[in-house]
């Protein structure tokens, strides 16, 4: 099988084709390396004979549609997004050319490409739309699930629910096999510095201030990523053609306690060395624009649907991701 990727140096991307590439399957990862993403995630595949690497932008008609004829691939997992909801309040005309017009461009392509297939190769085909569950906005309801409303809070979520928007489009307009998933928040390996579990760690690390937005109740719902790569993986021999995803881990923590959990477990895995508590860095500062208040995602469907499951506890997951941080300093020192 032939598998397409886009945004795979990405910090989804990344743990994503580290997990696809111990399977019998050929992958060509096209990322146009953003601030936010590094090809030396991936250095040590670049002698793999089923991994390709392209230097590459979604918007680029051109480049996608010869990537399409050349590669001809069964299945397109599309996760480049810019993602980080600060700059998309700063600056939002990077989000809606790669969000909206490069998910455009990518389904106008697919779509060429799929009606240049035979029937058998039809039949083999997928395009999957990577989300989140921030298209959802603020929680009225016990959970998400995959009929909830599409209520987008900040530009980035708004450009992430027009893409879904257009993909359900080209699924019914142009009968384009298409499958949606929408993640919780994910946390793990190779997440660029400026999401809020790497920032509390490193800040912690260095010594620095961590800073909880206005009064740190916000209530998200964490995934570790490879739980989330899981369950991607299961969705290119399972998911069903139109059909939507919820994945989640049923975490759901306010913000404050999750700083309080990493400082502990830093206490532990790591002592300051004037043996004072991570939680003294801990700083106030005033809310995010707009800052949704909760979320929370019901995973029912993808658990009955896929045969899925996340196999690690929070407090397992967090460690480990600490653990990471811990000895791959020189990794995120760069930024």
């Amino acid at each position: 099988m032939n598998i397409l990727v886009t945004g795979g140096c990405g910090f989804i991307g990344t743990n994503f084709i580290q997990s696809l590439i111990t399977k019998d399957f050929n992958i060509l990862n096209i990322d146009k390396l953003t601030y936010a993403a590094g090809n030396d995630n991936l250095e040590e595949l670049l002698d793999n004979e089923n991994y390709t690497f392209l230097k590459g932008d979604i918007s680029d008609s051109d480049l996608i549609k010869k990537v399409l004829n050349d590669f001809n691939p069964n299945y397109i997992l599309n996760f480049a997004a810019e993602s980080h909801v600060d700059n998309s309040i700063k600056n939002s005309k990077e989000f809606i050319q790669t969000n909206i017009l490069g998910t455009f461009n990518l389904l106008e392509q697919s779509r060429n490409y799929y009606q240049s297939l035979n029937e058998k190769n039809k039949s083999n085909f997928k395009f999957h739309q990577i989300s989140t569950d921030e298209v959802y906005g603020d929680m009225d309801e016990e959970h998400f699930h995959e009929n909830s409303q599409y209520r987008p809070s900040s530009p980035y979520s708004a450009s992430k629910a027009s893409a879904d928007h257009l993909v359900r489009a080209w699924q019914r307009t142009y009968k384009l096999p298409t499958i949606i998933t929408n993640c919780s928040n994910n946390f793990g390996p190779y997440q660029y510095p400026e999401k809020l579990i790497p920032v509390v760690i490193i800040n912690a690390l260095k010594e620095k201030h961590i800073p909880v937005y206005g009064d740190g109740k916000q209530i998200r719902d964490w995934i570790y990523v490879s739980d989330h790569c899981d369950a991607l993986l299961k969705c290119i021999n399972k998911a069903k053609e139109g059909e939507t995803y919820n994945i989640g881990s049923s975490n759901q923590l306010t913000n404050l306690d999750l700083i309080n959990i990493i400082c502990e477990l830093l206490d532990k895995l790591k002592p300051r060395k004037n043996l004072k508590k991570y939680k003294d860095l801990i700083k106030f500062i005033n809310d995010r624009p707009g800052h949704d208040r909760k979320y929370g995602i019901n995973s029912n469907k993808a658990m009955k649907e896929l045969g899925w499951a996340p196999k690690k506890t929070f407090i397992e997951a967090i460690e480990l991701t600490i653990r990471w941080y811990i000895d791959n300093q020189s990794w995120w020192k760069k930024f």
